[in-house]
Parts: structure tokens; sequence; C-alpha cells
């Protein structure tokens, strides 16, 4: 009985360990956070904007993000907050979605923009300006494990 006792309470503490080392090891990792204010001063002013938001269908207290993407003919600039996590991307894709599932259905038409490292605002390159054009929702995923974050619909169809 003594080493089923030890068995699990070794195997719940190296299981919480590594759940832990999943939610914080992006945050120990990511890059410096950018300077918004300064990336946006010499931007035009953004072609669209997008509002991310935590209550999305498939949103949680784990998965999460809220805040205003901002989409310049460079440039595509979030001020807000993301739920800590690994690999995180940006996705343009036709018609909104709020869903894991939505996202699964449209994810082989969509336009990855790239990697996203700062869970407290971010600015990614856009070196395509007549991409916004072909899409109209932005969403973020973690490609890692395949969960849906958040989304904001930049223009309407």
């Amino acid at each position: 009985m003594r080493k089923i006792l030890l068995l699990l309470s070794h195997g719940l503490t190296l299981l919480l360990g590594f759940a832990l080392g999943v939610y914080a090891l992006p945050i120990l990792v990511q890059p410096p956070e950018p300077d918004l204010v300064a990336i946006e001063s010499v931007l035009a002013e953004p072609l669209y904007s997008a509002r991310f938001s935590r209550d999305r269908a498939d949103s949680d207290a784990l998965h999460w993000g809220e805040g205003e993407l901002r989409l310049y003919q460079d440039m595509l600039v979030f001020e807000g907050k993301l739920a800590p996590g690994p690999d995180y991307r940006l996705y343009l894709v036709s018609g909104f979605v709020e869903t894991e599932a939505d996202f699964l259905a449209l994810k082989a038409d969509a336009h990855e923009v790239g990697a996203i490292k700062n869970f407290n605002g971010f600015a990614l390159d856009n070196p395509n300006a007549g991409i916004l054009e072909r899409y109209d929702t932005a969403v973020v995923w973690c490609e890692t494990f395949g969960q849906f974050i958040t989304s904001g619909q930049y223009r309407q169809r």
C-alpha cells in the first residue's frame, strides 16, 4: 500500500511539474516586448483593426486573448494580452471563427502571418499588403497543441 501511495504522489508531482513547465517556459523565454508606440509612430493610419476578446466560444481560462490588432500595409500590431503558451501563430482566414473546429475547417486556405513570441503585445511584418484584402479575420492559434486562442474580424464581407 505504501509503495502505491509513493508512486501516486511522485507521479502527481511529476505531472504538476510538467504542466507548470509548459505554462512557464514561454513566459521565461519570450523576447523583450516591442515598443509599439515607436513602431506605430512611423506607420501610416491602419487599414483595418480587429478586436480580440476573451469571450470567444472556444476560449477558456488557459486559452484567451484580449486587445486590439491594427493591420497596416507593412505590419500587424497587437496591443493587449494573450494567455501565455507555446508556439502561437497569427493566421488570416476568410470568415469569422471562434472555435477550434471552425478554424480547422479553414486552416488549409488560411494565410500564416508569423509566430507570436510576446504575450503583452506584438508586431509582425506584413510582407504582402495585398493579402489583407483576401481575408477578413485574424486568428491566434497554438500550433503545438492545436488550440484556438482568440480571433477578431477586421472587415465585413
